[in-house]
């Protein structure tokens, strides 16, 4: 009997470890930054770990008036990309401390 309790109170102390490393890797993870380009690097974003936006640059020879929606296009491109980017940094930092325990999306 005492051999279930004593591996039940393992597994705790590791889920809470877990909990705990988790969270202080989300926290890091939010002052990272990430940066795309799109356009050739006429458009560049950069944003952080939280999905903010830091800066947007642009080159002026993407600045055409006659064709304002191709400049939308590549900044929406580009801060689409980063917001990808960002999620795919954070699947790969969580990945590597839960190792495998395929958990289900969200749960931590």
């Amino acid at each position: 009997m005492f051999g279930k309790g004593a591996n039940m109170a393992g597994m705790m102390k590791k889920v809470q470890k877990l909990q705990s490393d988790m969270a202080a890797l989300q926290e890091e993870l939010k002052t990272r930054t990430i940066e795309v380009s799109t356009g050739g690097g006429v458009v560049n974003v950069e944003m952080t770990g939280e999905k903010r936006v830091l800066s947007i640059k642009i080159d002026p020879s993407a600045v055409d008036p006659e064709d304002v929606e191709m400049l939308e296009d590549l900044v929406k491109a580009a801060v689409n990309e980063a917001i990808t980017k960002v999620d795919d940094m954070m699947a790969t930092e969580m990945g590597k401390l839960t190792g495998g325990l395929n958990l289900p999306p969200g749960m931590f």
